[in-house]
């Protein structure tokens, strides 16, 4: 018989399920992306600015801004929402789902894993996530560039329902997962950064004496781990995106591959057209990664606090 206090009798904090791991992970997409869904229509905007050789259509971020309200109006910033919405849905609750439920495995004694194996993480979820949400990108890719094309050549995609049932149709359901490769690898890129970083960068402000496991800690994270995600991701996700949104011409596609992109940007438009949008794309990323996991840590905390009754933790423990 043990002792009453003695650690056989120390009751262990209750985990947070895997579904809600899951749902809390696409939900805090979703809620970001209504903030940031304007950036990341500039942002594709502006990698798409100079394909085939053409003279750029935007000379920078408020240029688009400028251009694209005057030739469609203050709702145009929002067009394709509805894909970035059903993005978030699949990618983002995949893979923070897998990646909280991994970081969780892997740490031992509340002791969390290396930054090494935080990457390695971020890299597995990102490539699982990457594969559940291509068809919602692609869509979304599509119809944030539709209005750059005269009429005549716009798809016209109503909402990303539509999207996908006439790619479908029209182009056959592989087409849905085109880009496959390259979206994977900008996945793995992007969480192995995002996710890592964040979890680095939280792990050495709170070993200051200056944070504690809060709302601001997030933040100052989130914000540095936006910087990192951005400059290491921006040259495969302008491949992704041009190979996502190119048209087949007398029965040859424009690009070969992710590589093919990468070489024909550098030789035509120059090395440092590789992180074209970098602007717009880390005001997009930036915010975005703050609000994913300010609203991820909250969702953890107020579950683990009025769900399971654990007031040990600040934060949602990535």
């Amino acid at each position: 018989m043990s002792v009453s206090g003695s650690p056989s009798n120390i009751k262990q904090p209750a985990a947070i399920p895997k579904y809600i791991r899951f749902l809390f992970g696409g939900t805090a997409g979703m809620a970001a992306t209504l903030f940031v869904q304007p950036l990341d229509l500039i942002k594709n905007r502006m990698q798409l600015s100079g394909e085939g050789g053409k003279a750029r259509d935007h000379k920078s971020s408020f240029h688009a801004i400028r251009s694209i309200v005057k030739q469609e109006g203050l709702f145009g910033l929002y067009s394709g929402l509805s894909a970035g919405l059903l993005r978030q849905a699949s990618y983002t609750t995949v893979r923070m789902g897998v990646y909280s439920t991994l970081f969780e495995k892997i740490s031992k004694d509340g002791k969390p894993p290396n930054f090494f194996m935080k990457a390695g993480i971020g890299m597995t979820a990102g490539a699982v996530g990457a594969f559940f949400g291509t068809p919602a990108e692609i869509s979304l890719i599509r119809m944030t560039a539709d209005g750059r094309l005269p009429i005549a050549e716009r798809r016209g995609y109503k909402n990303v329902f539509d999207a996908l049932i006439r790619i479908t149709r029209e182009e056959g359901v592989l087409t849905l997962w085109r880009g496959c490769i390259p979206t994977i690898g900008r996945a793995m890129v992007v969480n192995a950064a995002q996710l890592a970083s964040y979890s680095q960068a939280k792990q050495f402000i709170l070993s200051t004496s200056y944070f504690v496991d809060n709302i601001l800690c997030h933040f100052v994270a989130s914000m540095i781990s936006g910087l990192v995600t951005t400059a290491a991701s921006m040259p495969v996700d302008i491949a992704k995106t041009r190979i996502q949104n190119m048209k087949i011409i007398d029965g040859k596609p424009e690009y070969r591959g992710a590589l093919d992109v990468l070489t024909k940007v550098i030789r035509n438009e120059g090395l440092f057209s590789l992180w074209k949008g970098f602007t717009p794309y880390y005001a997009r990323l930036g915010p975005h990664t703050v609000l994913t996991f300010i609203f991820l840590e909250q969702m953890n905390k107020y579950y683990r606090v009025y769900i399971l009754g654990d007031e040990s933790s600040g934060g949602g423990g990535l």
